[in-house]
């Protein structure tokens, strides 16, 4: 008879999590000085958002924090991740704040360490407001300014209770997903401001880091949040590698490199000259892009495969997992082909591949030595339904999440510093251009009556977050 698996044991300090974002959960979009931001024009934008779908209500987080926080804690939860809407705070994205929206945030973190929970606060998840895109949004260097303006305006307000600070939340999305296919806000196609756009995130980062230092305590933590592709080659062929390396620093380069390294790859700028000549990189921007960081966050859902190809095939390029769109993200990539990976597949279409966590931890291990991570966002989408006593049971999310916490183990036993983990999502929620259609939440949300049910993953993840070890996946 086999000996029993030794149960999986993280360490004690190791911060278990759930992460939000404002558009997604908070609704109560024109109360208390709120003016509409990038996703609320796109969202009412016919054509735009499945079913015509809005962020009006959401889950209505705004009125039911007490609520939801007080689930989280009953859960075991350690840790909240959320954003703030800059549009709630700085409605222009000019001037000062209006203090009625710094409140909302000022009670949730209130509520938060009230019962134990630590904050960590996102200032940007694609939420722009919209008179900033109005004046050109992204591609325009201001608005990195801007960005740093209001980072300093959240930091004074926070900064005394709320440790953790992340700048920007996938600043990929943001630019090739928002400027380049158009799937996201603004939902603009232009392949050359999607690269203006990409620089000039980078730019408010650096800029936020230091605005955030400049008015906060010592010991906070400052970092990133980025969605790093971990991009396979079909073959060891030479011109699949070069399709890969293409990807690479399309997915991950265009950002780690400033943000980690203090340059942009070099490959990367040759793969783009035909659609961009970098211009808006000026002196002395790659030093202030380039600050120290205190952690970077890595959010990590499935894998890339790439092949190359003399000739351009639309449908092989829209197997990228990002959404419908005859226009690429991937500027200067038309020759390149994204295959579908094999293997099991969560609602998104997304191939279920735990290795490719373990194989992103450990390249940002070897690639930045000393810089501490965390899983700021890791979860699946199912098609959950409440069964007819209205319990809501999941075993598909239970075994993807005890897969990709075995992985983040096994990176931990290999050297990694892996400082915690934030599961995608608390609850269900508005799923950008998907409207409601896909539900990411450990816990259910009936959108008629607004009901909150746990599902079986909560309580199986909350054990998990309680006791430090991986419950069977039958448990």
């Amino acid at each position: 008879m086999p000996e029993p698996a030794s149960p999986v044991t993280f360490p004690p300090a190791f911060l278990w999590g759930a992460a939000t974002s404002a558009y997604q959960i908070e609704g109560a979009v024109r109360e208390d000085g709120r003016t509409p931001s990038i996703w609320d024009t796109f969202s009412h934008t016919p054509g735009r958002t499945a079913d015509g779908d809005t962020g009006d209500i959401a889950v209505d987080h705004y009125h039911r924090y007490r609520g939801d926080v007080a689930l989280m804690a009953e859960l075991g939860l350690r840790a909240y991740r959320f954003s703030v809407s800059w549009s709630r705070v700085q409605p222009t994205g000019r001037g000062p704040a209006v203090q009625r929206g710094l409140d909302f945030y000022r009670r949730l973190v209130d509520e938060l360490l009230t019962h134990g929970i630590k904050p960590a606060i996102t200032l940007y998840h694609w939420d722009l407001p919209q008179e900033l895109e109005d004046a050109g949004g992204w591609p325009e260097r201001d608005v990195a300014f801007r960005f740093a303006e209001y980072a300093r305006i959240v930091g004074e307000a926070l900064g005394d209770r709320v440790e953790q600070w992340i700048t920007l939340n996938e600043p990929w999305c943001s630019a090739f997903l928002g400027y380049g296919s158009g799937v996201h806000a603004p939902g603009r196609t232009d392949a050359a401001a999607s690269l203006r756009a990409a620089h000039h995130l980078n730019l408010a980062h650096g800029l936020g880091v230091s605005a955030l230092r400049s008015v906060m305590p010592s010991r906070n933590t400052v970092a990133v949040s980025l969605n790093s592709s971990v991009v396979r080659p079909v073959s060891q062929d030479p011109s699949d590698l070069a399709a890969a390396r293409k990807v690479d620093d399309l997915a991950n380069g265009v950002f780690h490199g400033p943000m980690l390294y203090g340059a942009y790859p070099q490959t990367l700028l040759a793969a783009t000259s035909s659609v961009s000549d970098w211009s808006q990189v000026l002196d002395g921007d790659l030093a202030v892009i380039h600050q120290p960081l205190d952690a970077l966050g890595l959010n990590y859902y499935t894998t890339t495969l790439v092949s190359a190809s003399g000739e351009a095939s639309p449908s092989g390029r829209r197997a990228d997992g990002h959404g419908a769109s005859p226009y690429s993200p991937w500027p200067g990539a038309d020759d390149v082909i994204f295959h579908q990976t094999p293997g099991e597949r969560t609602e998104m279409g997304w191939t279920i591949d735990p290795s490719g966590l373990y194989e992103l931890i450990m390249r940002y291990t070897r690639e930045a030595p000393g810089l501490p991570l965390y899983v700021t966002e890791n979860g699946a989408a199912y098609d959950d339904k409440p069964d007819p006593d209205g319990r809501v049971h999941d075993p598909e999310r239970i075994a993807y999440l005890h897969a990709h916490l075995s992985e983040v183990r096994r990176a931990l036993t290999d050297g990694a510093d892996v400082r915690g983990y934030y599961l995608w999502s608390l609850m269900d929620n508005f799923e950008w251009a998907y409207g409601y259609g896909k539900r990411f939440g450990a816990v259910y949300v009936d959108y008629t009556t607004l009901a909150r049910t746990p599902k079986s993953s909560a309580h199986w993840y909350g054990r998990t977050a309680r006791t430090g070890t991986l419950p069977p996946v039958d448990a």
